[in-house]
């Protein structure tokens, strides 16, 4: 891996790039101030994983030993810090649905150190302090959704199937009919992932997103642009963004990344640059002790 600056997509710097104990990870510093939750986003360094994997690469099917992956979480849990372990994590099992799980207490370890016994889940939610959200990127957003009120927490993957299927405002929706969340006291964040200039689709999916939106939604979030030869450009942040205001989401509690894994291949995971020959990211979000004190 060659050292490389990092490319941000847009003037506004939305995201930090921090490091402890050797593990590169981005944070949003606008989550931070918020106190009682912890949270990050993977890159490619800091783990042991090694070739197409190397070296933070955080999943298990993709033919990475299971020794180096478990190695990559317990460092992961050491940036979390407050005595992380394995057994804390709950992990997705995505095949881009827009299914939500509420976890629970004994769901904790479901992933690293526990078979999940579901499938079919690409966003979580939980009130337990503790448990660590997780789920799996290469390209595809995460969102990070913290009702400041309730202390209640949402993680979901969004690929262009969750998007077009909008899983953020189903997952805020599902939040405040298990914790009654109001919209209005959540702060979101849309992940490092594909940028609206790298994601080039073909007519098949913009089909979709042209049944999903109005003319006019399309049009005035910029979601969908026509490119040459047939082919159009996707701005998945945008699309994300729209949900989460038509879940009552306020604008200025919305954060959107300046960071495209397509443009950052050196430090992130790209399905679009690496293919199938590669590791996972992983997008993390857990309640902290705080929330117990205040």
């Amino acid at each position: 891996m060659t050292d490389n600056k990092l490319i941000r997509y847009g003037k506004k710097e939305t995201t930090k790039l921090k490091e402890k104990n050797g593990v590169t990870y981005i944070v949003f510093p606008e989550i931070e101030k918020i106190g009682f939750v912890d949270h990050l986003f993977s890159t490619r360094i800091g783990g042991v994983s090694k070739g197409d994997y190397a070296t933070m690469n955080l999943s298990y099917t993709r033919g990475d030993d299971k020794e180096c992956v478990d190695e990559n979480y317990r460092r992961i849990a050491e940036v979390l810090g407050h005595g992380k372990t394995l057994d804390d994590f709950v992990c997705t099992f995505q095949t881009h649905t827009t299914n939500i799980r509420v976890v629970t207490e004994s769901d904790r370890g479901k992933g690293p150190a526990r078979v999940r016994d579901y499938t079919d889940i690409d966003g979580l939610i939980t009130n337990v302090p503790g448990i660590i959200l997780g789920t799996f990127h290469a390209d595809c957003p995460p969102i990070y959704i913290i009702d400041t009120v309730k202390k209640a927490i949402g993680l979901a993957h969004s690929g262009w199937k969750g998007t077009r299927g909008e899983i953020g405002k189903k997952t805020i929706e599902k939040m405040s009919t298990t914790y009654g969340t109001d919209p209005k006291d959540c702060i979101c964040a849309i992940g490092p992932s594909i940028c609206g200039e790298c994601y080039e689709i073909g007519e098949d999916v913009a089909l979709e997103f042209s049944k999903a939106y109005t003319e006019r939604e399309l049009e005035d979030n910029k979601i969908l642009v026509p490119y040459p030869n047939n082919k159009y450009r996707l701005y998945l942040w945008n699309a994300i963004k729209l949900s989460l205001l038509k879940a009552g989401v306020p604008d200025s509690n919305i954060i959107v990344t300046d960071i495209c894994t397509k443009c950052n291949p050196d430090l992130l995971f790209s399905h679009r640059v690496h293919g199938e020959k590669r590791g996972n990211l992983m997008a993390f979000l857990c309640i902290n002790d705080n929330a117990l004190n205040s």
